[in-house]
């Protein structure tokens, strides 16, 4: 009796092991060019077992690309005498330039919101870094405010059906790049969830970066700060006085 115990606990135990992900992007790097409209990345992969098999259980799966932080500044706008000023304003330290959760289904009901805040598995639980010390209250109502003006201009998106799982074996995402979207290395996380907790991860790049003109442009511009101001000055007035003279001779 003592064996057959000790038999069924080792392959519950064997059965119970954590699955793998395989991820894959359609493409690793996005080249920003003359026109660029955006992109549209294909986030797709597999669950297996640590041997390379069909896992065979019910995962949900999380897709985060997040691209890189920067520094920004929000400022609260206030009618004054049928005039609006700047007024309260706060920075953050690290936001993301870029932030796209895609889900097999709604956040809450895979994970608690412990879970959710600690992996960022969507805005609710996006991990905004003010600087100073701030009342939780103004803290809370200048985060939302940041992630609203970024869902507006389409930089920030959750998606709650936006991944769609095929026979428990693989799993498929679309997220759609702006063309206002940042330079810079992307990174894309996959989560495999069961049961209110994460099992597994992966960690995939992607690299936006400028070519041809637009590239040569930026590196001058980042080479050569002071002469790319001058330089931006003289095209200036070239065009005003041209625009000058054109508009002399109508």
């Amino acid at each position: 009796m003592r064996a057959l115990l000790l038999l069924l606990a080792l392959l519950f135990l064997t059965g119970a092991r954590d699955p793998i992900l395989v991820p894959e992007i359609s493409q690793h790097e996005v080249q920003v060019r003359q026109g660029f409209r955006g992109a549209e990345l294909l986030l797709f992969g597999a669950i297996l077992t640590p041997e390379g098999q069909r896992a065979g259980q019910d995962y949900d799966i999380v897709v985060v690309l997040k691209g890189p932080t920067q520094s920004i500044t929000l400022r609260e706008k206030q009618r004054i005498v049928g005039i609006w000023v700047n007024a309260a304003s706060t920075e953050f330290r690290s936001a993301p330039s870029f932030f796209a959760v895609a889900s097999s289904r709604p956040i809450e009901k895979m994970v608690d919101d412990k879970t959710a805040a600690i992996y960022e598995l969507g805005l609710n639980w996006l991990q905004l870094s003010p600087v100073g010390a701030y009342d939780p209250k103004e803290q809370a109502r200048f985060s939302a405010g940041l992630v609203d003006l970024m869902r507006r201009n389409g930089l920030y998106k959750d998606d709650p059906k936006g991944v769609k799982v095929s026979e428990q074996v693989l799993y498929q995402a679309r997220i759609a790049l702006p063309s206002s979207v940042q330079i810079g290395t992307y990174t894309a996380e996959t989560f495999a969830i069961t049961r209110g907790r994460v099992v597994a991860s992966a960690l995939s790049r992607v690299e936006v970066k400028k070519t041809g003109f637009e590239r040569a442009t930026a590196e001058f511009a980042d080479d050569y700060g002071f002469f790319y101001g001058l330089l931006a000055v003289a095209i200036s007035v070239a065009m005003g006085f041209l625009a000058g003279r054109l508009f002399a001779l109508v």
